[in-house]
């Protein structure tokens, strides 16, 4: 199993303790470096920002935002990126959720599943430097009856196959998933829970696929806070309010892809209070809703044995590369995070 870095969002302050954290995973030998967008920085120029100022380590996008961008533009920035970075470029994508990508973007959250899957394949047409046309419900290219005609990327990506991940959550994006990309970002990923939850549905795009597992990266990202086994408690509690905002407020009242993941592994009536007071405004509220269990599953808690422990579990569930996020309020702390991170790997006997 691999070990990779997730810096989240950039900003808030946190500019160059993010480089600096990805300059010292970069270092430990991490595989890759993942950024985020939301309604914030974007998430190209942070990876070409930390590209030109690592060595080996890969960049990637966790997420870019389908409906921020066409696909024709993703593909050209994909090569771009793959082509500055030296071969270091994973694509990842996402359709992002409703609030932002009507509010945001002005570009209507419908079929979802069926808007991603031509959107890779548009993606992955123009990488190969074929001229594009391409005929979809939601893109056809080029535009009929107008001057437009087939054109083709002027770029040379380094690599003739840049890996393609897709966040996944439900059942049928996951399978989507499985059949049409190189991996998975995952969030919320219970060790316990990931068949049921997760790799089933992985698996049967695979079949559909003609394909298994094999060589399909599967990505969760972790929060990660070191400790004494003792603090367990108070260690979990750092990490209530991004639960909060994850299973009580993304999303709407009938559509967060989290809440029902939290609900999938058996917390219905805890995910429906923590929305419920989430949504009401009642964020303290939501937060103290959180059961422990549900935190400790879903992040990496405690002494470097105990996180060694649960890097071992999440292996043999099928983790392949296991991105960690890790917690602190100052760079000498995320840090110190990074390496126990590193070193646990190593006494789990996985690096």
């Amino acid at each position: 199993m691999r070990l990779g870095i997730n810096l989240g969002y950039w900003g808030a302050g946190m500019d160059g303790d993010n480089l600096a954290v990805a300059q010292e995973a970069d270092r430990l030998g991490f595989s890759v470096c993942w950024a985020a967008e939301a309604y914030g920085s974007d998430a190209a120029t942070v990876l070409s920002w930390v590209a030109a100022q690592t060595e080996r380590i890969d960049v990637g996008s966790a997420i870019f935002q389908i409906p921020a961008r066409q696909p024709a533009m993703t593909a050209m920035t994909a090569a771009t990126l793959d082509s500055l970075s030296g071969g270091r470029f994973r694509l990842g994508l996402g359709v992002s959720g409703p609030q932002v990508s009507e509010g945001w973007y002005g570009v209507k959250f419908d079929k979802p599943l069926a808007r991603t899957r031509e959107y890779v394949e548009i993606v992955r047409k123009a990488m190969t430097r074929e001229r594009l046309t391409y005929e979809g419900e939601h893109w056809t290219l080029p535009l009929p009856g107008g001057p437009g005609k087939p054109i083709k990327l002027t770029v040379h990506p380094q690599r003739e196959h840049i890996p393609l991940y897709i966040a996944a959550i439900g059942p049928k994006n996951l399978e989507q998933t499985g059949e049409i990309a190189d991996g998975a970002l995952l969030i919320f990923p219970s060790a316990d829970h990931l068949e049921d939850t997760t790799l089933k549905y992985l698996r049967a795009g695979r079949e559909k696929a003609g394909k298994t597992l094999e060589g399909f990266d599967v990505c969760p990202t972790l929060p990660l806070a070191v400790g004494d086994d003792k603090d367990v408690a108070r260690l979990a509690d750092t990490f209530r309010p991004y639960t909060a905002l994850y299973v009580g407020g993304m999303g709407s009242a009938k559509q967060n892809f989290y809440n029902q993941l939290a609900q999938r592994m058996g917390y219905e009536k805890e995910a429906a209070e923590i929305q419920q007071k989430y949504l009401s405004g009642d964020k303290q509220g939501a937060a103290a809703a959180i059961p422990q269990a549900l935190i400790d599953n879903t992040t990496l808690l405690g002494s470097v044995d105990r996180i060694a422990d649960r890097m071992k579990a999440y292996a043999a569930a099928g983790v392949t590369t296991l991105s960690l996020s890790p917690a602190g309020f100052t760079l000498e702390e995320r840090l110190a995070s990074l390496r126990a991170g590193s070193e646990a790997l190593e006494r789990a006997g996985l690096a």
